[in-house]
């Protein structure tokens, strides 16, 4: 309850739809619990009478309040298509906000393919029972309701008969939405597995190709997809008895009405149109039973829904904002002083342990190590993409955790290990982080990057259309436009995070060299796996198994470092360095 009291406020900007609606059901059920009762008057008065008046005048009345009850419901079904419609998309807004709002770590937490069902598939169950609520919660309760009344009306010695079903009814719906509630749950954590795998095999297509794993990704899909099915059908299984069993009670009242009316009729004390009325309320009232345990079924898989959509709007970003509304205008200065950082909130198992170092303005700074050693991590931390697990990283000698995630953001450009690329232009993906850049300037930064002259070789040149994830670019087509697009900002913090390794070694000579004549605008940290990448950086860090081992320029490592001298010599071997260096 306390969950869809939280979704409440997103149907208070639709308000008047959702009193209009329920509003105009009324309408239609009072037209609609009207129309026995001249029934009865026609068949007791008229035909029983041979008073064709009193036939044609109560069936124009009939045909006037049927007219009535389709504007009713009408009118209903319009403002409740208004009001759940905005319902969802004002829900689905929200959510896409509140995920934009997450951290690296809450993204690491909740898998894509989850996040996205919860985005699509529930935010639809919801919208529909939304839709479902407006229209039927009102109609059923007061068509069982107005039904029994009338019923009790029309004859309240077969009304008694209702004492009998009831009771029988209502513990076997209780049964049924008891059991059903778990299954639907269920479901939807299958629907998760499913859209998991699908997300995960489209996404890595070309590597499953590559090593022929078709057969192994089709028995994966295969298995989720069968789980789901043996899931539905069994949870479905409740639903579908729901039919025959109120099927049964009806035919079992109608059968009783007639048995019991007929003995009545027979001794004068009934007429023939109070059976038909009779009979007409209680198949109205037994089919409200029959809606309404339908409704509930829905709203058992819409409970689902709705604590799993909750889920992800109370989840709060790992990283806690301690801004202090202080204004700084970042030159680049970056401190790393005693930092130590996990993945897990315990802090157990560190990636990084006790990190001391400074970077001046203006810097070059490469980061090398061997795989696993912690250097993405290390550079995910200057940003603030995740959050130290003690020590502090300063920038200009302000905690990081004191300025904004937007101005220390805005700050510092990144060029990730994994480059992604967005479907539109190459001019588009290079002004995604500035879009009011000049033409000169985004051809400036291309050029730093090595990228204008490829670019400009498309017939479209910037305007060329990049296919989903730049499928259409190579490898080190697309790094150098994330470089560009990171060149472009113009930051005070420059992380390439090993942002050349699909370019050649000749080109990746020409970035170093273009870098090197623009770097007093930026510090820049370097990632980096090949050892010829770092050697005219100021200052190079050497990692090993999260700690820092090393520090210093090329030829102090090669004269102080094991490590780095192992690393030199196994890419470049004895008198390379002089050669490369110079």
């Amino acid at each position: 309850m306390q969950a869809t009291k939280q979704l409440m406020k997103y149907l208070k900007p639709y308000l008047l739809s959702v009193i209009l609606a329920p509003l105009l059901m009324v309408l239609e059920v009072s037209m609609d619990l009207m129309q026995p009762r001249m029934v009865e008057r026609i068949v007791d008065e008229g035909i029983a009478k041979l008073d064709m008046a009193v036939v044609t005048q109560t069936g124009f009345t009939m045909v006037g309040l049927a007219l009535i009850g389709v504007i009713g419901g009408v009118g209903c079904t319009v403002f409740a298509m208004i009001a759940s419609q905005g319902f969802a998309a004002d829900l689905r807004q929200a959510l896409f906000e509140k995920v934009q709002s997450f951290s690296f770590g809450n993204l690491d937490q909740i898998e894509t393919g989850k996040l996205i069902t919860r985005l699509t598939n529930d935010v639809t169950q919801l919208q529909e029972i939304v839709q479902m609520v407006l229209r039927i919660m009102v109609r059923v309760p007061m068509l069982l309701v107005g039904s029994l009344i009338m019923a009790i009306i029309t004859s309240p010695r077969l009304a008694i008969l209702y004492v009998f079903f009831m009771p029988i009814i209502g513990v076997g719906l209780y049964f049924i939405i008891n059991r059903a509630y778990p299954m639907f749950t269920l479901m939807q954590k299958k629907l998760d597995n499913l859209n998991t795998v699908i997300q995960e095999n489209l996404s890595g297509i070309r590597v499953v190709k590559a090593f022929v794993r078709t057969d192994h990704e089709r028995s994966r899909f295969e298995g989720a997809n069968e789980d789901l099915m043996t899931q539905t059908i069994t949870a479905m299984r409740l639903v579908v008895i729901t039919m025959p069993f109120m099927t049964l009670m009806l035919n079992v009242g109608v059968v009783g009405v007639v048995w019991f009316g007929g003995n009545f009729v027979i001794d004068g004390s009934m007429q023939v149109g109070q059976i038909i009325a009779f009979v007409n309320y209680l198949t109205r009232t037994l089919m409200s039973l029959v809606f309404m345990s339908m409704l509930v079924m829905r709203l058992s898989r819409a409970a689902a829904s709705t604590e799993r959509v909750v889920e992800v709007l109370n989840s709060q970003p790992m990283i806690a904002s301690n801004y202090s509304g202080q204004q700084f205008d970042l030159k680049g200065r970056v401190e790393f002083d005693q930092v130590t950082f996990s993945y897990n909130q315990n802090g157990e198992q560190p990636v990084l342990r006790e990190i001391d170092f400074v970077a001046e303005p203006g810097q070059m700074v490469a980061i090398l190590g061997t795989t696993g050693s912690g250097k993405t991590s290390l550079v995910s931390l200057i940003p603030r993409f995740y959050d130290v697990s003690s020590g502090t990283i300063k920038v200009d000698g302000v905690d990081v955790r004191e300025l904004s995630e937007a101005d220390l953001r805005a700050c510092i450009a990144v060029a990730l290990q994994e480059t992604v690329l967005f479907s539109g232009t190459i001019r588009e993906n290079i002004t995604f982080g500035r879009p009011e850049a000049t033409d000169e300037e985004m051809i400036a930064a291309a050029k730093i990057a090595q990228a204008h002259d490829f670019i400009s070789g498309f017939p479209d040149g910037y305007d060329t259309q990049i296919n989903q994830r730049g499928v259409n670019l190579s490898g080190g087509q697309k790094q150098r436009i994330a470089i560009a697009r990171a060149l472009l900002v113009q930051p005070a913090v420059l992380i390439l995070d090993d942002s050349t390794s699909a370019v050649d070694v000749e080109t990746e000579a020409k970035i170093q060299t273009a870098l090197n004549e623009v770097n007093h605008r930026s510090t820049i940290f370097m990632v980096a796996q090949r050892i010829s990448s770092v050697l005219r950086a100021d200052k190079i860090l050497v990692l090993d198994k999260g700690k820092l081992a090393a520090e210093g320029t090329h030829h102090e490592l090669l004269e102080s470092s094991p490590i780095y001298q192992e690393i030199f010599n196994s890419q470049l071997g004895n008198g390379g360095v002089t050669n490369v260096a110079a």
